[in-house]
């Protein structure tokens, strides 16, 4: 009769191991306690496995030495079986694969080349219009004529402004000096000279427009007639033109090349006049505006 021992952390776990190992069930063996385990102090400490027998009842055969010798013969002739045929199919694959990739790559470089030269074609055929390229000047300034600070009256269009934005750049807490001017028609031109302008001018001049205006109101009332002012500091009506008609440029060529009209953002009427100007020198395009204060903008449309 053929014994075994198996250790395992219970009795019930070793007994279990040892039919696993030998492929019998409980009633072909017969099963001895060898060594009772424990579990040490606190389950840590000086724990010993559970130890028990098997013995095979009335085996003519071992069954350990089956598992031992004949399976793992048996076992190891099938997983070289299946390698081999592991490693036929992945060699059938690759050459499979080599073959279409020979076979597709042409045919898609061909395809390809023929994609890229037909919007080519197309595109040299059917060519969108372009503005004529052409210069555009700025506006006509008038002619200014300075005034110095001892030819200003108090009761002067020039004067008035003077007294006015000195007043309100103090309260401002900006330390500036201004120079005064007026073109042949009487309008008024102010040039602010200081250290602390950006204060002055703001987002996109807003803040230099709205002092213009409140100027405008103080020096209009209550006489005849309109004495248009305009106010200027560090050469930035100029640099703002600039912007405006290279603007300008740029969006006719867009209504041209998509022949849509093409809406610009509000401006105040002095950034729009510059507009209009600009591109009434450009061929193929009107301008016109639209929406009410504040929010009037300019309009740039093909010509029909």
């Amino acid at each position: 009769m053929k014994q075994y021992e198996f250790t395992a952390r219970t009795e019930s776990e070793a007994i279990e191991q040892g039919l696993q190992e030998l492929g019998v069930s409980i009633a072909d063996v017969d099963v001895q306690v060898v060594e009772e385990g424990s579990k040490g102090l606190f389950g840590l400490f000086g724990s010993r496995p559970v130890k028990v027998r098997l013995t095979l009842k009335d085996a003519e055969e071992d069954p350990l030495a089956d598992l031992l010798e004949d399976k793992p013969a048996k076992k190891t002739e099938k997983k070289a079986e299946k390698a081999e045929k592991k490693v036929e199919k992945k060699a059938e694959k690759a050459e499979e694969k080599a073959e279409k990739k020979t076979e597709k790559k042409p045919e898609k470089k061909a395809e390809k080349a023929e994609k890229k030269a037909e919007p080519k074609a197309e595109e040299k055929t059917e060519e969108a219009p372009k503005a004529p390229k052409q210069e555009i000047r700025p506006m006509e300034k008038p002619e200014v004529t300075m005034i110095s600070a001892e030819e200003l009256t108090d009761d002067s269009p020039a004067g008035i402004a003077h007294a006015f934005l000195m007043e309100l750049t103090k309260l401002m807490g900006v330390d500036v000096t201004i120079d005064m001017g007026t073109d042949a028609e009487g309008n008024v031109f102010g040039y602010i000279n200081g250290d602390t302008l950006g204060i002055l001018i703001g987002r996109r001049g807003e803040t230099l427009d709205a002092v213009q205006y409140l100027t405008s109101l103080k020096v209009n009332r209550g006489r005849e007639g309109y004495t248009r002012v305009t106010l200027d500091t560090e050469n930035y009506r100029a640099k703002r033109e600039d912007t405006l008609i290279r603007l300008a440029n740029r969006m006719a060529n867009r209504a041209l090349r998509t022949g849509r009209k093409v809406s610009l953002e509000p401006m105040n009427p002095y950034e729009r006049r510059i507009i209009h100007y600009a591109l009434q020198q450009t061929d193929g395009v009107d301008t016109h505006s639209e929406g009410e204060e504040p929010n009037r903008h300019v309009v740039i449309t093909q010509k029909k």
